[in-house]
């Protein structure tokens, strides 16, 4: 298999914000998270924890922030004076804001933000973003067994995510993940996520050569694309966050392939 482009160091790093993820979920009180389900705006693309009632504990969402600070200070000392601050900037009302905004991928805000606190562009995104995931993957816990599919163009039905990940299974079957959420649902095989296009003409495949386990879906249609990966080989099957950065390779090879994450509806 070929080697990683991500170094060992971040991929550790990453391995240990899932754990944590994982254990801030465990805090969380199930009650919280109360989905409504309405099939009529799912079908027209509403991501489940849109239509989902949430309520977000501040203090621990703050408590979440510092932990992941302390994360990125310990795995890169030089981080320590453009994260010690971060905390005395957040209170309630920020907070809050932060949460919609994350929820939201509203990049401008953030960057914003990063800008008038005179921050690094990627960090406070980045600290919202992770602190968000939690209560992103409960809801998709609660929902998963009314996600069955997606909505071409539309992202991951749970949390409105762009698709670009997916793994082979059992007969070859293709099921989608989302990094962001951890939704699963199936997909045709020969279908663009992004446009619905379903023309074997114009649907190709890319391999790189020394992977044999990874190939790159695009579409000439939307000039989209998604990276599949036959996981049956694997004996554990790593999460879908640490696949997507794991795979990170095949990105660069579609986007130099004028190929982009999210395909364009004509």
């Amino acid at each position: 298999m070929i080697k990683s482009v991500v170094s060992k160091e971040y991929q550790d790093l990453q391995k240990e914000i899932v754990q944590l993820q994982e254990q801030w979920k465990q805090q969380l009180n199930p009650e919280t998270i109360r989905p409504n389900l309405d099939k009529a705006a799912m079908e027209a693309g509403v991501p489940a924890a849109a239509l989902t009632a949430i309520d977000f504990e501040i203090s621990l969402f703050l408590q979440w922030i510092e932990e992941i600070s302390a994360i990125l200070i310990n795995s890169n000392p030089e981080l320590e004076p453009k994260l010690s601050g971060i905390t005395s900037l957040l209170n309630e009302e920020i907070a809050i804001r932060w949460i919609e905004e994350a929820f939201a991928f509203n990049h401008v805000y953030f960057a914003s933000f990063a800008e008038e606190h005179g921050l690094e562009g990627w960090i406070p995104q980045f600290l919202a973003e992770t602190a968000l995931r939690p209560y992103l993957q409960l809801t998709a816990e609660k929902v998963q067994h009314e996600i069955h599919h997606s909505n071409p163009g539309a992202g991951c039905p749970v949390c409105g995510e762009p698709v670009r990940v997916a793994t082979l299974k059992e007969e070859g079957k293709k099921v989608i993940h989302c990094p962001r959420c951890l939704a699963h649902w199936h997909a045709k095989r020969l279908e663009c996520s992004h446009c619905g296009n379903e023309d074997h003409k114009t649907i190709q495949f890319l391999t790189i050569e020394g992977d044999a386990v990874s190939q790159i879906q695009v579409c000439d249609t939307c000039r989209g694309y998604i990276k599949i990966i036959d996981t049956r080989q694997y004996i554990s099957q790593p999460s879908a966050a640490l696949l997507d950065l794991n795979s990170i390779h095949l990105d660069f090879v579609a986007q130099e392939n004028g190929y982009h994450a999210v395909g364009t509806k004509s």
